[in-house]
Parts: structure tokens; sequence; C-alpha cells
């Protein structure tokens, strides 16, 4: 879980770019930290970067399919 310290660095927000779902391989609309649905392992990438592909760690049986959901976004000024 991604974690922080001053919450005056962070704001919240409503967009639906929080509910996508993506694919392994597939590419970054956004830049910032992506977890994955099944296991909780998190990444950064940036935007039009690859996530990681399937092989990136392994899943057991009752954890379904590697997909990535953005769980902290950039802003750009």
């Amino acid at each position: 879980m991604a974690v922080y310290k001053y919450n005056t660095y962070l704001a919240t927000s409503n967009s639906n770019a929080f509910d996508a779902i993506h694919d392994p391989g597939a590419y970054a609309p956004y830049a910032g930290i992506y977890r994955c649905e099944g296991c909780g392992h998190e990444v950064v990438s940036h935007a039009g970067n690859r996530l990681p592909p399937q092989n990136h760690h392994q899943h057991g049986p009752y954890q379904g399919s590697i997909r990535w959901f953005l769980v902290v976004a950039e802003q750009s000024k």
C-alpha cells in the first residue's frame, strides 16, 4: 500500500482515471503509482511507458490475473 507522511502534498480526486483497470504491458495513461489488483504489488510508471508485463511477478490461482490500476497520479502544474 502506498504511504505518505505529509498530507499537504496530496489531494483527493474523483477522476475516473482511478477506476480504470489496465492489462500487463499496456501503456500507462498517467504518471504515478499503479497497484496490482490481485496481489497489491505496486510500481511507478511514467505516462506513455508500458506497465510491467505478465511475467513481472507471479500470482497464485486465488489471486486472479495481473491487472493494474492507478493509485496515486502525478499532477503537473
